[in-house]
């Protein structure tokens, strides 16, 4: 306790050599208030107390002012100072708010809340309008903490997460903070400059916090956090909630109006918790919501608390957002955690003068040394002071990075990660030099263990070789892997080597070569797994296999935003193979088919003759208006482009040993995943593309399609496979088009309906259709529901589908994972 109360002294000192303005604020029975709003009556400065009730107002004028103590619960103090010199203390008590009905008018017939609700929706545009453009000035921290840390997380070693850990596996494992300029332009212009950025434990890191990623407006009418959060003051807020007025207080000649919010129906995307509204400005004052793990989707997530305060600018007429926090809390497998991400506004200017270069595709970016920013600067610009536990996370990961970044400390952890067991001969092993950054594995045998009938029961093992540079911006890795079949009695090498220039283009170039076994749909819609227990249990070898001996290069690179680039030149020689094993774990009535997928019921005849070739594929990706953040060790996409993105790919074989097998192919694909706000995710993929002088080709080189014959499909390819289409009956050499769109509710429609809403399950439909000129048009239909499991493990997913070809109709059920 002695140690807890020098430090907050030290604290407190800390804080006055670097502040002008300081003090502490608490409650009528001295308990220190955390995140209370101090700002200097009608100035743009503000700042808030951090979790031990100590604050920070970095101001330096002598004079006479006001300042205002803001807390949410809690009666607004005004208090007139005059300063002589700096630093200067100021403490301050607040007295819990005292709500009072006695001003509002009741009328039996009219909840006063509905009234008050319906007066905000009114008034949300103009609300809106009045901050469609704005600069200002951000800062933020991150904190996360866990609690009984598990020494292993499946299988993987945890280790002290980076020092945050200690003996009883508790503490912070993350802590960051930032200061940027923001300038915002609607309807989606957006930049963000980080011109400071600090993170626990590690002096060259880039906090990941980021302004536009902690944007949470209530004004709007969904909040995204996961799933899409209908708002209490949405457009259709009184779908679902009700609303009651529980008081009303003053804040100055201002009315306040405390709403409780609470949902219409458990488990709906919704908040519950406390409004705070103006009176006649019909504006937010503050907003105390939460929500669940279980109404985002997220079940290992307790639960979500989002603060809001608010102050006037009446320039404007707008009460404008100061500060957020949001804290967190979960459990998972016996360890759980806790944090809290907060954030202050200040320096509001709602006139920017931008122009044509003030908004770009960049969306944030770093100013040169943002991150090597010392304690000095931080003490005098940082608006919530640091807690004890904060400062003394950061004094200890300072200490100890320094020590960890030793060779000698280095080397004590590779020595005992590198400790050889005996089961690391079944399930592999790796041997790493963290000081060098080079890592030496092993790919044991175990993991790979599978059946088909071509090879019988086979497996593969394989080492490798990395090499990576400081924040792994180049990397380097040579493989060599051998798979051998106890039946073909084969034995067949691959080598690769890969190296990454770059994390800003993602520069790639890749040498590659050797034999295998390939499926004849590259993209191998059935996995290893699946198709080893379709195989033993079922008698259903639905994989089909040719040998495939090559050699090739690739070359990957971003040529400018948007668009990147990928060419592959190879060489290849294809060979036929057969079954050589009927082996099942069970006796059947009937036999596996052959490894032809032309003709299943002929055991004697290839699907292809042995032939070699060499191809040419260049693939373009372009993300159309994409945003990016740009870091200094890495380029990032943001996925909120309002565009598809479009693949765009030429394919031309050359060389062939046969000249009926050279032919070129073109195909282009359009995909998007939408949000529909409170209607859930829609998605869609449209691929099509054409053979030219492909007439004769290999069955190898024909547009092959990822379809399923089994009742399980674990490779999420919803938008870019189907449920129920055999594997190879509609493979073609000719034009073809395919077509996926499937759309999750997300609760919207189950969650309103009484029984079936307690499971809390998405309602999931969708249509895949294919087109080819040689066959039937194929279409299938599914729906089904996501979100099952069991207590807080839920991924799976079930689906009843519907195919149709011609006269002929298929129904099955296809169980997959969700996420």
């Amino acid at each position: 306790m002695l140690k807890k109360i020098l430090f907050t002294v030290i604290v407190l000192v800390c804080i006055q050599v670097q502040s002008q303005i300081t003090g502490s604020v608490t409650n009528a029975q001295n308990e220190p208030l955390p995140y209370v709003n101090i700002y200097l009556k009608n100035a743009a400065t503000g700042t808030t107390t951090n979790g031990d009730g100590l604050y920070s107002l970095n101001f330096n004028k002598t004079g006479t002012y006001t300042v205002t103590f803001q807390f949410l619960g809690y009666t607004t103090k005004n208090v007139e100072v005059t300063i002589t010199e700096f630093p200067f203390t100021l403490n301050a008590v607040l007295e819990e708010e005292t709500t009072s009905l006695d001003e509002v008018v009741l009328d039996s017939k009219i909840n006063p809340a509905d009234r008050i609700i319906r007066e905000v929706l009114k008034e949300k545009p103009q609300t809106l309008s009045k901050q469609k453009a704005y600069t200002a000035d951000f800062y933020s921290r991150g904190l996360w903490r866990v609690e009984n840390a598990p020494e292993k997380f499946f299988g993987q070693e945890l280790g002290d997460l980076g020092g945050g850990l200690d003996s009883t596996r508790t503490g912070i494992v993350y802590l960051s903070e930032t200061i940027s300029k923001i300038a915002y332009q609607e309807p989606n212009d957006f930049n963000e400059i980080i011109t400071a950025s600090k993170v626990s434990g590690d002096s060259n890191g880039f906090s990941f916090n980021s302004a536009q990623e902690a944007d949470f407006s209530f004004y709007n009418n969904t909040l995204e956090i996961q799933a899409q959060v209908v708002s209490p003051i949405a457009d259709n807020a009184f779908n679902y909630y009700t609303y009651k007025l529980v008081g009303t207080f003053k804040e100055g000649d201002k009315l306040i109006n405390k709403i409780q919010v609470t949902p219409k129906r458990k488990n709906d995307r919704v908040f519950s918790g406390i409004l705070y509204i103006v009176e006649d400005d019909w504006q937010l004052y503050g907003a105390d919501l939460n929500t669940s793990g279980a109404a985002i989707q997220v079940p290992f997530v307790d639960s979500l608390v989002f603060k809001h305060s608010f102050k006037y600018n009446a320039t404007q007429k707008l009460w404008v957002k100061i500060s957020q926090s949001i804290d967190f809390s979960f459990k998972l497998f016996g360890f759980g955690g806790n944090g809290r991400f907060s954030a202050v506004y200040s320096n509001y200017d709602f006139k920017p003068q931008f122009d044509r270069k003030s908004f770009s595709n960049e969306v944030l970016s770093f100013k040169p040394e943002a991150n090597k920013k010392d304690s000095l600067f931080w003490q005098q610009i940082r608006p919530i002071p640091l807690t004890i536990e904060e400062r003394t996370d950061y004094i200890r990961k300072d200490s100890l990075q320094e020590i960890r970044d030793s060779k000698p400390y280095k080397d004590s952890v590779d020595n005992a990660r590198n400790t050889f067991k005996f089961t690391d001969v079944l399930m592999g092993y790796s041997y790493q030099n963290t000081y060098d950054k080079w890592r030496l594995s092993y790919d044991a045998i175990l993991p790979t263990i599978s059946y088909n009938t071509v090879q019988g029961f086979n497996a593969t093992a394989g080492v490798s070789y990395s090499k990576w540079t400081e924040d792994y911006i180049q990397a380097t890795t040579l493989s060599l892997k051998a798979n051998y079949g106890i039946d073909d009695e084969r034995l067949r090498f691959t080598g690769r080597i890969a190296k990454r220039f770059d994390r800003i283009k993602n520069t790639t170039v890749i040498l590659e070569g050797g034999s295998k076994m390939q499926q004849f749909n590259s993209e191998e819609p059935i996995s290893g797994i699946i198709n080893s227990l379709a195989t033993l249990v079922w008698k259903k070898n639905f994989a089909k296999y040719y040998e495939l001996n090559f050699a090739r290069a690739t070359f990957s690179q971003e040529l400018f935003n948007g668009f990147q680039l990928t060419a592959q030149a190879g060489y290849e020689k294809r060979m036929p193979l057969f079954n050589t094993t009927d082996q099942t774990l069970f006796n059947r009535d009937f036999a596996y088919t052959s490894n032809n997928p032309l003709n299943p019921q002929d055991f004697n005849t290839a699907a292809i003759q042995t032939h070699n070739l060499g191809k040419v594929n260049v693939q373009a990706m372009i993300n159309f208006d994409q945003k990016y953040m740009s870091y200094p060790d890495g380029k990032f996409k943001v996925d909120d482009s309002k565009y598809p993105t479009l693949y765009v790919t030429a394919e031309q074989t050359f060389a062939a040993s046969d000249a009926n097998y050279n032919f070129t192919e073109l195909n282009a694909e359009l995909r998007q995943e939408l949000t529909l706000g409170n209607k859930g995710n829609f998605g869609y993929g449209f691929t099509g593309g054409t053979f030219l002088n492909g007439d004769n080709i290999s069955f190898v080189d024909y547009q092959h399609f990822n379809g399923n014959q089994t009742f399980v499909n674990f490779r999420n390819l919803r938008l870019t496979g189907f449920n129920n289409l055999p594997y190879y009956d509609y493979s073609t050499k000719e034009s073809f088009f395919e077509a996926h769109v499937e759309h999750n509710f997300k609760g919207f429609i189950l969650g309103k309906i009484p029984g079936i809403r307690a499971l809390n399950l998405n309602l999931v439909t969708g249509v895949h259709s294919l087109l080819t000129q040689e066959n039937k048009p194929y279409t299938e239909f599914n729906i089904g529901v996501d979100n099952l499991g069991f207590g807080k493990l839920k991924f799976l997913r079930v689906d009843y589908v519907r195919s149709f070809s011609g006269p002929n109709q298929k129904g099955a059920f296809v169980f997959g994972l969700s996420f």
